[in-house]
């Protein structure tokens, strides 16, 4: 009789997010399909654990870890410089247009260039929606209202440039240090999808939210690559198509998830910024510099593929 397969399977969001649910997702599908081939252990949050969320791919490329999704804009830009396209400010116009370049000729390409540098499989992408500015200060309805703005940012150079041209004064840092900075007052502000505001308890420090979109964000799931191409071609199969169904399921509760939480943070007393298109054109053309300079850097071929609709 085969030894079932262990997977360890880890994230960094608590279990009632769409994230850590459509990681039990996962488990279930795979489960019904392999039965006790095979043992799905989930590791929700690795903040509880000491680690950062940072940290996940390494644990991944080590074999520490099995499976694990982690945002493509943490740190692996560096490395993978074609990843820097997820990351230019209001690049994508929609979920819509983000799923179908990740799920298509976009996501292949960046899945090779990741997969060639890295210990790892990418066996597809989650959605954690479009960023939006929260702060404790002031209503933000133009670039200029962001002057001076003590903003936590997750570690990313493209990120830092743009709230730069915005006027702000960027602290990139992991998460857990900048909430207990937005707690103490060291920090007036921070950017995220309205689900993470909420489930990691920022919103308690805050008064306004602008919804900005100003970056998309996409989570990948990684796979350890030597367990992963060990594995009986069936056992990989069915990985994948569990994976699907959970990329399909997690879309689904994301997206219902943002309006939710929309109506909750008001209800908590959260004063909501919605910018006209005018405004939101002054934002574009503030930052516009940083993805002109992309275009000049980045193969031309990863813009083409992204602008297909």
């Amino acid at each position: 009789m085969r030894t079932p397969i262990h997977i360890r399977f880890a994230g960094y969001s608590p279990p009632d997010t769409a994230h850590s649910r459509a990681a039990a997702r996962f488990r279930d599908e795979l489960t019904a399909r392999l039965g006790s081939s095979v043992r799905v252990d989930l590791f929700w949050n690795v903040f509880d654990f000491g680690y950062k969320g940072m940290d996940l791919t390494n644990m991944v490329e080590s074999g520490q870890l099995t499976m694990c999704y982690s945002s493509t804009g943490y740190g692996l830009s560096d490395l993978i410089p074609e990843l820097r396209i997820i990351d230019l400010p209001f690049f994508f116009d929609s979920v819509e247009h983000a799923h179908r370049a990740l799920d298509g000729e976009l996501g292949a390409y960046l899945t090779h260039r990741i997969e060639s540098r890295k210990g790892c499989r990418i066996i597809g992408y989650w959605d954690n929606g479009f960023r939006h500015i929260s702060n404790r200060l002031r209503p933000i309805r133009t670039p200029e209202d962001c002057a001076g703005l003590r903003i936590r940012l997750m570690p990313n150079e493209i990120h830092k440039k743009t709230f730069e041209l915005l006027g702000a004064a960027p602290f990139p840092m992991n998460l857990e240090r900048g909430i207990a900075m937005m707690a103490s007052g060291e920090l007036d502000a921070q950017e995220n999808p309205l689900a993470n505001t909420s489930a990691y308890g920022i919103h308690k420090f805050h008064e306004y939210i602008t919804m900005t979109g100003h970056f998309y964000a996409a989570r990948a799931i990684y796979a350890h690559k030597q367990s992963f191409d060990s594995w009986p071609e069936e056992i990989q199969a069915a990985v994948r198509e569990s994976i699907k169904e959970a990329i399909l399921y997690q879309r689904e509760i994301a997206q219902a998830e943002e309006i939710k939480k929309r109506g909750e943070l008001e209800g908590a007393g959260i004063a909501f910024v919605d910018l006209t298109a005018e405004e939101r054109s002054r934002f574009e053309n503030a930052v516009s510099p940083i993805v002109e300079e992309a275009r000049g850097q980045l193969p031309k071929e990863l813009f083409r593929l992204a602008d297909r609709r």
